[in-house]
């Protein structure tokens, strides 16, 4: 059963129980409204013939008897009235209140109401001149009967036919309210790993539908993040490592067609030990990238920037011995304004990579400088380089992308695309400014912790 036939039969349950509790208060309440009606008008008649049989002497049996047979509109009425050893002294119509035992049984105190073979009777008594009577009134209250099958009727058809609405609407209703859950089901079905870029529709994103929508599509998000960088990952890896790799077997299988000499075993085993660094060095590299892209839950915490420069600054320093990095500082009064929100050994890559490439593509100095304002610290990594063409500025930080006037210098063109992921974790700015052949710039911008 679907959710829809389910919702539509739970919620016709529930109107079906309410109807029916409903129902019955209202048959229950009119009963007894009717009952009690009758029982008072039956003891308004006990009182009255009462009154008229003993406490009015010109009233005999005759004449009584006469009145009750103009005046009598009840169903089988019968009266009886006793002394107060149960002895009947009147009678009209009388069938069961001719039983001496059921008149005693039936006495009470006061006032007695009861009900023999679908009857209803009262027993009332009435004291004159230190006198003890018994009354008696019993009757059929046909209306009363009749009123209550007409309000049985009426409420057991008035049920059939709400049961039945409710069955109609709640199905619509339901059929309504789930569509936001079949479009879902529609929606994700169209989702593959090659359509990762569609979206479910978030409604109001509000109420626990839209919810389970923006948690769904927040979930796509990360898979298409996930397949995206796999998927990158891959092509880049084997686009890069095919290469070298093909050269030094290729090489290897040359010089191992004929017998050489020890120096050119010595030069060719040098030669691949230098391939083998630098495929080490991209390996590490892809590796570095793929971990950033994959792990977005990078734990971050107060660090002072610059130290992490410098720390950069020292590693850089060991690779080019005879290059200068000079640092611009002005410490403020506190430490505490150095001090950003993000990952050390994050920064530390991405700084040592900037200063890596100022080295590589520059002779002259690197500067550093710090800019510290109320609610950002600025660092700028400037070079006297080769600088990059205007036109590339935009796409060199994609992957294996290089600008084109350093096809003759060593490098994968991974470094500057994993320091834009590392910026992008610390929700920082990096902005490259470059003049070809005067040098480039880049700017970082961190928010303050």
């Amino acid at each position: 059963m679907n959710i829809k036939l389910r919702l539509a039969l739970q919620f016709t349950l529930i109107v079906a129980g309410i109807l029916l509790f409903f129902s019955a208060l209202v048959y229950y309440f009119s009963y007894s409204s009717q009952l009690t009606k009758f029982r008072q008008s039956l003891l308004e008649r006990a009182k009255d013939n009462a009154t008229l049989f003993i406490n009015v002497a010109e009233v005999d049996s005759s004449l009584l008897m006469k009145i009750h047979e103009s005046t009598s509109s009840w169903e089988n009425e019968e009266l009886a009235l006793t002394d107060s050893a149960f002895n009947i002294i009147y009678s009209y119509n009388s069938e069961i209140l001719n039983d001496r035992g059921t008149l005693i049984y039936h006495k009470g105190n006061e006032v007695n109401y009861f009900n023999v073979r679908g009857k209803d009777g009262v027993s009332y008594r009435h004291t004159y001149n230190n006198h003890i009577y018994f009354v008696y009134v019993m009757a059929f209250d046909r209306s009363r009967f009749a009123n209550l099958r007409e309000l049985r009727k009426f409420l057991f058809w008035s049920i059939i036919f709400s049961i039945c609405l409710s069955v109609l609407f709640s199905y619509f209703f339901a059929r309504r309210a789930i569509r936001p859950i079949s479009d879902i089901i529609r929606t994700v079905k169209e989702i593959n790993s090659l359509k990762l870029n569609n979206r479910l529709n978030e409604g109001n994103k509000k109420d626990e539908i839209a919810q389970l929508a923006v948690t769904f599509n927040e979930m796509l998000s990360d898979l298409e993040v996930a397949f995206r960088n796999q998927e990158e990952f891959v092509s880049n890896a084997s686009h890069e490592l095919r290469t070298p790799l093909s050269v030094m077997i290729g090489e290897s299988e040359y010089f191992l067609n004929r017998n050489r000499s020890l120096d050119e075993y010595q030069k060719q085993l040098s030669g691949l030990v230098i391939e083998l660094k630098n495929m080490n060095s991209l390996i590490n590299s892809l590796l570095e990238l793929a971990q950033i892209n994959r792990d977005r839950n990078v734990i971050f915490s107060d660090i002072r920037i610059d130290e992490v420069v410098f720390n950069a600054i020292l590693k850089v320093k060991g690779k080019y011995v005879d290059r200068k990095i000079l640092p611009k500082i002005t410490y403020p009064e506190s430490g505490n304004e150095l001090i950003i929100n993000g990952n050390e050994g994050l920064l530390e890559i991405a700084f040592t990579n900037i200063l890596d490439n100022a080295c590589k593509f520059s002779e002259r100095d690197v500067s550093i400088s710090f800019l510290i304002d109320e609610e950002k610290i600025v660092i700028n990594i400037a070079d006297e380089g080769i600088g990059i063409p205007d036109d590339e500025i935009e796409a060199i930080n994609k992957p294996f992308k290089r600008a084109s006037n350093v096809r003759f210098i060593g490098g994968y063109g991974i470094g500057l695309s994993l320091v834009t992921k590392i910026i992008e974790i610390h929700h920082a700015r990096l902005n490259i400014f470059s003049k070809l052949n005067e040098g480039t710039r880049f700017e970082f911008s961190f928010s303050r912790a």
